[in-house]
């Protein structure tokens, strides 16, 4: 990580749902804490509800995607008979009519193509903005920063604190992190809060000893803090990478704790995988491909990314896997006794409505579907007596006389001919 900051993120985009996930969070955690006395592993159980509240608002996103991939399956055989229609044929009629016919039928079933995509869209600036939460948990979650109020002002009115604690700011080797000891205010406080909350328990105890007339406010904060910020033993702000190295050899068990956190993660998202039923690709080969190759991917991003990130954002990924499964047995359930005609039948209209919004009327849809070659080589069609007739015609128009009308008409439209072709 190049960087802490307590004070909450500022883009303009990743800020504000940072800042609003971290509210709800906040909410979850004063009610665990205050109402119901838990005061352990307080900020991993936050984030498992978090997770479950994220996953019931986004409900109505999974359930139209796994109607899609359902619908998919069942409209596999009309999908395939359309481009069997128009195989091998690249002509632009013939392109924008299959097309027509290819929305059509998506909206005979009331689905979209690009629905599958937007619980992805929608999921990735939330899991980017809880990394931002996650990571400095005191920026965010204002119950969380009040435990290190008393010790914070304690060390800020002790004279020389600055030089203190920039000496076990490069202990800790925390070097990349950007602190400003000279700060003044608010901002001083926070910088204080962003040291102690990634210290050590050797970065304690060297606070302890910076400020031995505040040992016993500064283990009570520590003591307070391992309570609401560690679950199972591991610091969720620190990475499982981070904590495997500084206790391998020494706490073997820390270690190998840290190790199942990725390896869970990797798990999970691939027990999710193997129970979200997928949109047949039909004959496309290349896209089955693409898929299967897709959903191998996954869960290993997961397995690798869940070393080099906060063990807080693994448990959400764990969590979140988990309910999406839970989720997904009773979409299954749902889905096999759901009535396709039913859903055909409710959806004429739409799709009518849908289709003239288009600018198509259903007659021309049917005109599409119904559309040969025959009316492109409409000139075939005449009569051997037309033909004859518009011989005749153009010999007359040749053989005009000089300043007639027939002349004149003839001179007007060679002028246009000509202009027409430049």
């Amino acid at each position: 990580m190049s960087a802490i900051y307590l004070t909450a993120y500022s883009g303009k985009f990743l800020g504000p749902i940072a800042q609003g996930l971290g509210w709800v969070m906040d909410q979850i955690y004063s009610f665990l804490y205050n109402v119901l006395g838990i005061h352990n592993g307080t900020i991993a159980i936050a984030i498992i509800l978090f997770t479950i509240v994220i996953y019931m608002c986004l409900f109505p996103l999974t359930y139209k995607q796994q109607k899609f991939s359902m619908l998919q399956r069942k409209i596999q055989p009309e999908l395939k008979a359309i481009q069997e229609k128009y195989k091998g044929k690249r002509d632009q009629i013939s392109m924008q009519a299959m097309q027509e016919e290819t929305t059509a039928l998506y909206d005979k079933y009331g689905v979209s193509p690009m629905g599958s995509c937007v619980q992805l869209i929608i999921q990735m600036p939330i899991l980017f903005a809880l990394y931002r939460v996650f990571y400095n948990i005191p920026a965010y979650l204002g119950s969380v920063k009040g435990i290190f109020g008393d010790m914070v002002n304690g060390i800020v009115a002790t004279d020389g604190f600055a030089t203190k604690l920039d000496s076990i700011h490069k202990a800790a080797k925390l070097t990349g992190t950007t602190v400003d000891f000279s700060a003044k205010g608010e901002a001083l406080h926070n910088y204080v809060v962003d040291l102690a909350y990634k210290l050590s328990a050797s970065g304690w105890d060297s606070l302890r000893d910076a400020f031995p007339n505040l040992a016993d406010t500064i283990t009570d904060t520590q003591d307070k803090l391992s309570h609401v910020n560690y679950f199972i033993s591991l610091n969720i702000s620190d990475t499982p990478l981070s904590l495997i190295k500084a206790n391998f050899g020494s706490h073997m068990g820390l270690a190998i704790l840290a190790l199942l956190v990725p390896i869970c993660a990797y798990l999970s998202q691939l027990l999710n995988i193997k129970m979200m039923p997928t949109a047949s690709m039909g004959d496309n080969d290349q896209m089955a491909r693409q898929m299967k190759t897709m959903n191998m991917l996954m869960p290993l991003m997961s397995l690798f990314i869940s070393f080099t990130t906060p063990v807080g954002l693994s448990i959400y990924w764990i969590a979140g896997a988990l309910v999406r499964t839970v989720q997904q047995v009773f979409l299954n359930r749902h889905f096999e006794n759901l009535d396709v005609a039913q859903i055909v039948e409710k959806n004429k209209e739409k799709a009518a409505a849908k289709a003239e919004k288009r600018g198509i009327k259903r007659d021309r849809m049917l005109q599409y579907a119904n559309m040969s070659t025959k009316s492109m080589n409409s000139k075939a069609d005449l009569s051997d007596e037309k033909i004859q007739q518009l011989n005749k015609a153009a010999q007359a128009r040749s053989n005009a006389k000089s300043g007639s009308m027939a002349q004149k008409a003839n001179m007007v439209k060679d002028f246009n001919e000509r202009n027409s072709k430049h």
